[in-house]
């Protein structure tokens, strides 16, 4: 029971940060997921790689709940969405591939990595300033399959990447995480089934499919995609800056956790 409440817990605060800050909920599920795997003595040497592929496949849900009301908001650009999905799902799949041949240590090592830069760049408000335009499509095709290739990698919905890029390309800051939150769903879809059909082959605790572990999954999930929308609105009403500061520190506390695992 104390397993599944922390679940559900998890999948509250995703679901509130998918729609507030645009980011997925991915930072947080997968150290989070990290943890309590661990604590349940999943076999360690994939316990990052489940983490991974349960974090892509709840984002699905999340992705979808966060779009919906970021849409009817009138703050998702679906032209970008369809231009940049061929490349995000493009290297997503190819990410998944790459992550399954890695070990967890690697991975963890890197997530720690990319969690510090993340946090780092929230405290100091680090963004690119927009100073150009949309990219034409083969540019866009690029820049998709580098943020699928990279959220593959960490399990996120990309939101990190995709927002400082649509804010660098002239994309209003609120328009940025609404039309992330819909790029969100490619990349996780393409992910979850990447982490899926690599983990057939391995050997898995009951209850898995491939590197997605269902218990983790409907706990999540069920619940994220009822506060996505909460969090939506609230990206309309509070202070995002203010917000991602506090949630920076959280990044960093927990990314220390487990650099400290690591050595």
């Amino acid at each position: 029971m104390t397993v599944w409440f922390m679940y559900i817990a998890l999948g509250a605060f995703a679901g509130v940060l998918a729609g507030l800050l645009g980011v997925g909920g991915g930072l947080v599920i997968v150290p989070v997921l990290t943890f309590i795997f661990t604590s349940q003595h999943l076999p360690e040497g994939h316990i990052l790689h489940l983490a991974l592929g349960t974090s892509l496949a709840s984002i699905m849900f999340t992705s979808v709940s966060s779009l919906r009301a970021h849409h009817l908001r009138g703050a998702v650009d679906w032209q970008v969405v369809r231009r940049i999905s061929f490349g995000i799902m493009a290297g997503t799949f190819g990410g998944s591939w790459v992550a399954a041949q890695l070990s967890t240590r690697f991975l963890k090592g890197f997530f720690v990595i990319f969690l510090y830069t993340v946090a780092v760049q929230m405290l100091l408000n680090i963004r690119p300033k927009p100073h150009r335009q949309l990219p034409g499509r083969a540019a866009l095709f690029g820049a998709g399959g580098l943020i699928g290739g990279v959220s593959s990698l960490v399990g996120i919905g990309g939101g990190s990447m995709s927002v400082p890029f649509l804010v660098w390309s002239n994309v209003a800051i609120h328009r940025a995480i609404g039309t992330s939150a819909a790029i969100g769903f490619p990349i996780a879809l393409a992910g979850a089934v990447g982490y899926v059909i690599n983990g057939l082959k391995v050997s898995l605790p009951p209850y898995s499919l491939g590197f997605v572990y269902l218990p983790a999954l409907a706990g999540v999930a069920a619940v994220s995609v009822v506060t996505a929308p909460l969090g939506a609105k609230l990206a309309h009403s509070l202070p995002i800056d203010k917000l991602k500061k506090t949630f920076a520190l959280l990044l960093l506390v927990m990314g220390t956790k487990m650099m400290l695992s690591l050595l």
